[in-house]
C-alpha cells in the first residue's frame, strides 16, 4: 500500500512538472487510466484509499444505505449514489470520487453486477446569452411507497447557453392551461425569457380542445402574444434543433426519476427542484465543462425582464388550501362545495382563490380552474354544481356509427377506423369536430371527405381545413348533398402543402 502511495505522490509531482498524462504513464510503468484516476484524487482520499485494509473509510458508516440501494437498483451509478447520500445526508463531506471507488469496491465484495446503459451525447452549436430556450416532455413510471407502479409526467426547460435547467412535474398528463402554468413557473425561476423557445412538433402534448393535432391552440396563440416571445417549432426528425433538450430529458429520467420512490406530487417537485441546486445546475456540464448555475448568473442578464404577472395569476385577493373530502366536496365557510366527480381520487387538496362573491376550486400545482361557486352567506348547505355528478358520457361506438350515417360515404367507415386508431385518446374529440363541421357545412362534407382520402388526411382538423379551403375557393355553387351522393364525381384532385390550407385560413407555420 505504501508503494501505491508513493506513485501517487510521484503522479502530481510530474503533473507540477507539466508533463502529459502519456509522459506520467510512460515514465513510471503504469496505465494512463490509473494516472487519470490518481490526479482526480485529493491526498487525503489517497491515504483512505491505500492504508492497509482494517482501517475504517469515510463511507463506512452508511455502508448498509449503499448495500441496500444497490440490491433493490442493481443499474445505481456512482453518481446517483452520491447524489442520495447528499439527499439523505446533507451533511455528509464526501468527494464523488471517493463515492464512485467505495461502490465499486462495494459491488465487488457483495457481488452485486450493474449493467452498463450507455448514454447518448449530441453536439451543436453554442448560442449567445439570452437567446433560446428549449423545452419538452417526458414521463417515467415510479413506483410509489406502497410498491405500486405510478406513471409521471414532466415539462424540462434548459437555457441554451449556460445550461441551466427547471423542470415541473405532473401526476397527469399536460394540458395547454398545464404547459402555460409551466412556462410562468419557469421564466419566475429563470428571472426573465429568452428571445426564442424551440419546441418539439413530433413530441408536444397534445390537448383535448384541439382534437389532438396541435399545441398552438388559441390559448397558447393568446399566451404567446401577452409574453412576445418567438416560438420555434422543430421538424421531424430534427433532433441537431433540440439535442441540448433530449439530453436533460434523459438526464432527469437517469439521475433523478431513475430508481426513486414516489409519495406525493409535492414531495416530488421539492425533491426534484433540491435535485436541480444539488446535482442538476451544479455539476460540470460534460460539454461546457463549467457548472450551469456559475454560466446563468451571466446569461441571466441577458433575459428580458418580465414583471406584471398574468391576468388569470393576479385576479384573486384571497387564497387558502383544503382538503377534498370523500364525497367530492370542499368545506368553506361552514358550507360544502361540490368539485367534479373523481377530483378526490385525484387530487389529496386544492387552492380556494375568493373575489368578491366568487370562489374558484383550483388544482393547487397547475392553478387550473376545477369549479367556480357563489359564495353562501348561510350555513350547513351543500351547494353543488348539477354538471359536477352529471353522466355525461356517450358511446364511442354509437358516436362513430351517428358519424358513418351522417357522412353517408361507402368510405365513410375506412376513414373512421382509421382516424379512431391514430388519435386514441382523442377520438371523442376527433368524432365531435368532425360532426359540428359536417352538420355545419353538410354541401361539402362529401367532396372534402374524398379529397382527405386522397390526400392522406385524417384528422378532425384537416377534415374542417379542407371544407373551409373548398369553400373558400370553389367558384361554382356548391352541390346538394343529396346530389353528392348519387354522382360519380371524377374531380382531378391538386395536390397542396397543408402551409397553403393554414395560410387561407389566417395562420402559418411557425418554423
Amino acid at each position: 500500500m505504501e508503494e501505491k502511495l508513493m506513485v501517487y505522490l510521484e503522479v502530481h509531482q510530474l503533473k507540477k512538472q507539466r508533463l502529459r498524462v502519456a509522459q506520467i504513464a510512460k515514465r513510471l510503468k503504469i496505465s494512463r487510466t490509473t494516472v487519470y484516476k490518481y490526479l482526480e484524487m485529493t491526498f487525503e482520499e489517497a491515504v483512505e484509499e491505500f492504508e492497509p485494509g482494517d482501517r475504517k473509510k469515510k463511507l463506512d458508516p452508511y455502508r448498509d444505505w449503499i448495500v441496500n440501494w444497490l440490491k433493490e437498483f442493481p443499474s445505481l451509478s456512482g453518481a446517483q449514489v452520491y447524489d442520495w447520500l447528499q439527499e439523505k445526508f446533507p451533511d455528509i463531506n464526501v468527494g464523488e470520487s471517493t463515492v464512485r471507488r467505495y461502490v465499486n469496491e462495494v459491488r465487488e465484495l457483495y457481488q452485486i453486477e450493474k449493467k452498463e446503459e450507455p448514454r447518448e451525447y449530441e453536439s451543436v452549436d453554442e448560442l449567445p446569452p439570452g437567446k433560446q430556450l428549449q423545452v419538452d416532455w417526458g414521463q417515467t413510471i415510479q413506483k410509489d411507497t406502497h410498491g405500486k407502479e405510478v406513471r409521471l409526467y414532466f415539462i424540462a426547460f434548459v437555457l441554451a447557453h449556460s445550461r441551466q435547467k427547471y423542470t415541473w412535474w405532473f401526476n397527469r398528463p399536460f394540458t395547454t392551461a398545464d404547459t402555460i402554468r409551466c412556462h410562468e413557473l419557469a421564466f419566475k425561476y429563470y428571472g426573465g425569457i429568452a428571445e426564442e423557445i424551440v419546441y418539439d412538433q413530433d413530441n408536444l402534448i397534445a390537448v383535448s380542445e384541439n382534437a389532438g393535432d396541435l399545441i398552438l391552440t388559441a390559448a397558447f396563440q393568446q399566451y404567446i402574444q401577452q409574453r412576445k416571445f418567438r416560438v420555434y417549432l422543430c421538424r421531424k426528425a430534427d433532433p441537431e434543433s433540440k439535442g441540448k433538450i433530449e439530453n436533460v430529458v434523459k438526464y432527469v429520467k437517469n439521475n433523478f426519476a431513475k430508481n426513486r420512490v414516489y409519495s406525493t406530487l409535492e414531495d416530488w417537485n421539492d425533491r426534484s427542484l433540491n435535485w436541480l441546486e444539488r446535482t442538476g445546475n451544479y455539476k460540470v456540464h460534460n460539454t461546457t465543462k463549467k457548472r450551469p448555475y456559475e454560466v446563468f448568473l451571466l446569461e441571466k442578464q441577458h433575459l428580458r425582464k418580465i414583471s406584471d404577472p398574468l391576468s388569470f395569476e393576479s385576479n384573486y385577493t384571497e387564497s387558502i388550501t383544503r382538503n377534498v373530502r370523500k364525497d367530492n366536496t370542499v368545506h368553506f365557510r361552514s358550507n360544502r362545495y361540490s368539485v367534479p366527480l373523481g377530483t378526490y381520487t385525484k387530487l389529496a387538496n386544492v387552492r380556494l382563490h375568493m373575489a368578491d362573491n366568487l370562489l374558484k376550486i383550483c388544482d393547487p400545482s397547475t392553478g387550473e380552474v376545477i369549479a367556480d361557486h357563489t359564495i353562501s352567506l348561510e350555513k350547513g348547505r351543500l351547494i353543488k354544481n348539477r354538471n359536477h355528478s352529471r353522466e355525461r358520457s356517450t358511446s364511442l361506438e354509437g358516436m362513430k356509427q351517428e358519424l358513418i350515417t351522417l357522412l353517408a360515404h361507402d368510405k365513410a367507415k375506412d376513414y373512421i377506423e382509421k382516424i379512431s386508431a391514430d388519435y386514441g385518446r382523442y377520438r371523442r374529440d376527433q368524432f365531435a369536430l368532425i360532426k359540428k363541421v359536417t352538420q355545419e357545412n353538410a354541401e361539402w362534407a362529401h367532396l372534402a371527405l374524398e379529397k382527405c382520402i386522397n390526400e392522406n388526411l385524417f384528422s378532425a382538423n384537416a377534415f374542417r381545413d379542407v371544407v373551409d379551403f373548398l369553400r373558400r375557393t370553389k367558384s361554382d355553387q356548391p352541390m346538394k348533398l343529396e346530389e353528392n351522393r348519387k354522382l360519380k364525381v371524377d374531380i382531378a384532385i391538386q395536390t397542396r402543402d397543408m402551409d397553403e390550407y393554414l395560410q387561407l385560413m389566417g395562420g402559418k407555420r411557425i418554423e
